[in-house]
């Protein structure tokens, strides 16, 4: 056999070799007692028949909505950080993939250089300046017998993974967090109405106050405490209105607006708070496999199996590498002999290393990555409590606002009933004017409470479509894991 085919033969048959063997333990997911199914039969209220849960907010059929999310996902900037990771971490696989083959490298070189006469190195009549010129063609290639460049594979492509499911949650937390502000901002609407309604009924009030003061009908007291409403539904109006710009400037955030459109936001309006709470339903059944749909599980256990693969790394520094080399070419001291089969050079090598002697330092690698793992597990787990937490106080969330929802309107109708009947009796004489004011007060309240028990309800079914997973894509990379 000649020098070359066995070269071409070694070559092949560590290949093959490469593969054989990884140390380090292969990746198998954590045993996690989790439920079979997600208990629905405690939701009351309007359920949604549409399984679409990556889609969940069509159901809501609010055409601003919709357009916002579009907004966000073309210029949220945690989207784009997202995806700018994705592609750090794909260009980091396809680095670590890369080292499993043979490198090759093309040369080209010309030297010119002249020795010393007097330094006895030269025959007699040499000429002291000489020429050399090379072209040609290395290559090397590390045998992964012991799996090093395998698990290094392994890790990257995990992380991609993780990457990629990451940005499923900041896209899903996204959506989910611009609902709620929307809800929150219709709310906001809504109360500043509610403000604005009940200081332009306190303003008459004091009118009417006023005139019967100067008939002598009043005393002072009833005048001052009249006074004293308008300048507290007046602090109630303009607590409404920070709290709705602060609102306005937070969602142009999420939507990605440039800095002054957050200085000055212009949010359009779509369906008002109490056609949202109409709108917005229940799921009617919830996806149990939790652990295949969210995407922090997802990106959790895809850093398990990278830390998992480094323990492979590491522990394959006992063992010892293999590097194979060679090269041809071509090498003349005259240029235009250089292309000459009398010029051919040709170069084959092999070199193992074995550890002997580091002072404690692999042992150290291998620690630091089973402990990497350990904390990788911790964090798995602790991301599956919270998925099914999640998911608890998500329905329970629910389930209570909506009762909360409609006490809140037995209340309401049972103060309007009695603010009525306080005005006849204050028209009529039988009771002081702060009966009515008392009343009023009330009222508003309850009101308000009614606003907010809506914007509660509405935040907390889009929790749950987020706790179930809702809200992205599932990559088919992913997908196939």
């Amino acid at each position: 056999m000649s020098r070359s085919n066995l070269a071409l033969t070694i070559l092949a048959a560590s290949l093959v070799l490469a593969g054989c063997a990884s140390v380090g333990p292969d990746y198998q997911r954590p045993t996690l007692k989790v439920p079979e199914k997600l208990d629905v039969s405690g939701l009351q209220g309007k359920t949604s028949q549409n399984g679409d849960f990556q889609n969940w907010w069509k159901n809501i059929q609010d055409p601003v909505l919709n357009s916002l999310l579009d907004e966000a996902a073309q210029h949220n900037q945690d989207l784009v950080l997202a995806a700018a990771r994705i592609e750090e971490a794909r260009a980091t696989a396809v680095g670590a993939h890369s080292n499993r083959y043979p490198t090759v490298d093309g040369t080209l070189s010309g030297t010119k250089t002249r020795t010393s006469e007097n330094a006895g190195k030269l025959g007699a009549g040499a000429n002291p300046v000489g020429k050399d010129f090379q072209v040609g063609l290395s290559a090397s290639y590390e045998v992964d017998f012991w799996g090093k460049l395998a698990r290094a594979d392994e890790a990257a492509r995990a992380r991609l993974l993780s990457q990629e499911a990451n940005r499923g949650l900041v896209q899903s937390s996204l959506y989910a967090n611009i609902a709620q502000t929307y809800f929150s901002l219709r709310a906001y609407d809504a109360q500043v109405a509610l403000t604005e309604s009940t200081l332009k009924t306190r303003q008459e009030n004091l009118r009417l106050q006023q005139k019967r003061r100067a008939a002598g009908a009043i005393g002072e007291l009833d005048l001052h405490v009249a006074e004293s409403e308008v300048a507290a539904a007046e602090i109630s109006s303009a607590q409404s209105r920070q709290a709705l710009a602060n609102t306005e400037s937070a969602l142009a955030v999420l939507l990605g607006r440039a800095p002054d459109a957050v200085v000055k936001p212009v949010i359009a309006r779509g369906l008002s708070i109490d056609a949202l709470y109409k709108q917005v339903g229940m799921p009617a059944d919830l996806p149990s496999d939790l652990l295949n749909r969210r995407p922090d599980i997802l990106a959790a256990e895809q850093n398990l199996v990278a830390a998992n693969a480094d323990i492979g790394q590491a522990k394959s520094q006992y063992f010892p590498s293999v590097k194979l080399t060679t090269g041809a070419g071509y090498e003349s001291k005259v240029f235009q002999d250089l292309i000459n089969p009398s010029s051919l050079l040709w170069n084959l090598g092999a070199s193992l290393a074995q550890p002997i002697f580091r002072a404690g330092a692999i042992g150290a690698l291998v620690s630091g990555a089973e402990a990497r793992k350990n904390q990788a597990l911790a964090q798995y787990v602790q991301t599956v409590q919270g998925a099914f937490r999640d998911v608890h106080d998500a329905l329970n969330n629910s389930v209570t606002n909506e009762q909360i929802y409609v006490a809140g309107e037995r209340r309401v109708a049972a103060l309007r009933d009695s603010l009525r009947l306080a005005d006849l009796r204050y028209k009529n004489g039988y009771s002081s004017y702060l009966e009515v004011l008392g009343a009023q007060r009330d009222l508003m309240q309850a009101e308000s409470t009614l606003i907010d028990s809506q914007r509660a309800r509405l935040s907390s079914v889009v929790s749950l479509y987020k706790a179930v997973g809702g809200g992205w894509v599932l990559p088919n990379t992913l997908a196939a894991k």
